[in-house]
C-alpha cells in the first residue's frame, strides 16, 4: 500500500479516535450534570426510597450507560476493518487491473514467436510468461475460461457483434472470444469480449 494511503487510513483512524474520545467526555460531563440535578431532585421527591436502592438505580443507570457506549465501539471496530479490508482489495484491484494489457501482449508475441523457427526465443519467452501468470495467480488473478460453441450469458460475457452463425448449432452462441476475461478472487475485473452468432 502507498504511503498516501497508509496516511490517510491513520488520519481516519486518528479521527475517529478523536471523535471517540470527545463522545466519551461528553457522556461523562452529562452524568456529571444529570448526577447533579438527580440528587438535587431525589432529595427532595425520594424520601420514601432507602439509600440502597437509590445506588442500585444509579448503578443501573452508568451501567445501560457504559454497554450503549460499548456497542458503538464496537461497531466502530468492525466498520473500520471493513473499510481497511476493502482499501486493500481495491489496491490489489487497480493493479491486476493494470497488468492485464501485459498479459493480451504476452499471448500476442506468442502466437506469433510460434510462427518462427527460432525455438529458444519461443522457450525463453514461455518461461517468463509462465513466471509471470503464477505470481499473478498467487495473488489471486485466474483467468476466465470461454470456448467457442458456449452459451452467450450477458451476466459474464460482453457481446462486441453479431455474426451470422456458421452452423445452426451456433445460433445464440459464442462463436469467437476477442479478449479473454480475468476474475480477481470471486470478482470479475474484466469480462471477456466475444463475438456471438445469430
Amino acid at each position: 500500500m502507498s504511503k498516501k494511503k497508509n496516511d490517510k487510513v491513520k488520519d481516519e483512524q486518528e479521527s475517529v479516535k478523536d471523535r471517540v474520545e470527545d463522545i466519551l467526555d461528553e457522556a461523562i460531563e452529562e452524568v456529571e450534570e444529570k448526577d447533579e440535578n438527580q440528587e438535587d431532585a431525589e432529595d427532595d421527591s425520594n424520601f420514601g426510597m432507602s439509600e440502597t436502592e437509590l445506588l442500585k438505580e444509579e448503578v443501573q443507570k452508568e451501567k445501560d450507560k457504559f454497554l450503549r457506549l460499548f456497542a458503538e465501539f464496537e461497531n466502530y471496530k468492525k466498520r473500520t476493518s471493513k473499510e481497511r479490508l476493502e482499501l486493500f482489495k481495491t489496491a490489489n484491484q487497480e493493479v491486476m487491473t493494470a497488468m492485464l494489457p501485459v498479459l493480451d501482449d504476452f499471448d500476442r508475441a506468442l502466437t506469433e514467436i510460434r510462427k518462427t523457427e527460432d525455438k529458444n526465443l519461443l522457450q525463453g519467452v514461455e518461461l517468463i510468461n509462465n513466471k509471470f501468470r503464477e505470481t499473478l495467480r498467487s495473488k489471486g488473478l485466474e483467468p476466465m475460461n470461454v470456448e467457442e460453441g458456449e452459451a452467450f450469458d450477458a451476466d459474464i460475457h460482453e457481446a462486441i457483434t453479431q455474426i451470422p452463425a456458421p452452423s445452426d448449432d451456433l445460433k445464440g452462441k459464442i462463436v469467437d472470444v476477442v479478449e479473454r476475461g480475468y476474475k480477481l478472487g470471486e470478482r470479475i475485473i474484466r469480462y471477456p469480449k466475444v463475438v456471438t452468432g445469430k
